[in-house]
């Protein structure tokens, strides 16, 4: 079947879905959707995306959108090797993780959002990056608590699961706006474990 990966290289939401990709070894065509040229608004995208985000994943003539979805879709579809423990408390667990990321950092810090406070609202470039780190801080700060003291090389155990997925790209804009990384021990030591693998090196926003 012929799968084809609409994304950006910055965008948190796409990088999570190549991750996984390249976790399980699904070969795919990627097709770059420039979001600071608005091509996620051209007729064409908003046809098979209406909400005009990235990343779109194609399986066949099938569009697949939403991050979390197209993950949750290629962990049922190609189960090998796992993104979710076996126990469903753990499993749980992991999902929590992934969503503090997804659902309550990420959009608060999204491109579309933060334009919005610069050009509609009229709020200053500096205004703009308090706002960014405020919420970003306030996430990884509970985080850190979260996971502080597991002894796990990763956020759920010893392999990378949907909450690393989610984890790596965050930090990722982190140090792209500068944060002290400092308070995060625990995330950095995870980030790293994660960049020595070849799935996480080859989806970074630089090597695609």
């Amino acid at each position: 079947m012929e799968r084809t990966l609409y994304d950006y290289s910055k965008s948190s939401a796409s990088y999570r879905v190549r991750i996984a990709l390249n976790l399980k070894g699904l070969d795919y065509q990627a097709i770059s959707v420039p979001l600071l040229e608005n091509a996620q608004r051209s007729d064409t995208y908003l046809a098979m995306n209406p909400a005009g985000l990235v990343p779109t994943l194609k399986e066949g003539e099938q569009a697949i959108t939403q991050s979390l979805a197209i993950l949750e879709y290629l962990e049922e579809t190609y189960p090998t090797p796992a993104l979710l423990p076996e126990d469903p408390l753990a499993r749980a667990n992991c999902r929590s993780l992934a969503y503090d990321i997804a659902c309550d950092v990420h959009p608060l810090n999204n491109l579309r959002v933060l334009k919005y406070l610069t050009g509609h609202l009229g709020h200053s470039e500096q205004e703009k990056l308090d706002w960014y780190v405020h919420w970003l801080k306030q996430g990884l700060d509970a985080l850190e608590a979260k996971l502080a003291g597991s002894g796990h090389r990763f956020c759920c155990g010893d392999t990378p699961t949907l909450a690393d997925l989610c984890l790596v790209p965050q930090l990722f804009n982190a140090r792209r706006f500068e944060l002290d990384m400092s308070p995060y021990p625990t995330l950095v030591a995870i980030d790293k474990e994660c960049q020595s693998l070849p799935a996480f090196k080859n989806a970074h926003p630089a090597n695609v």
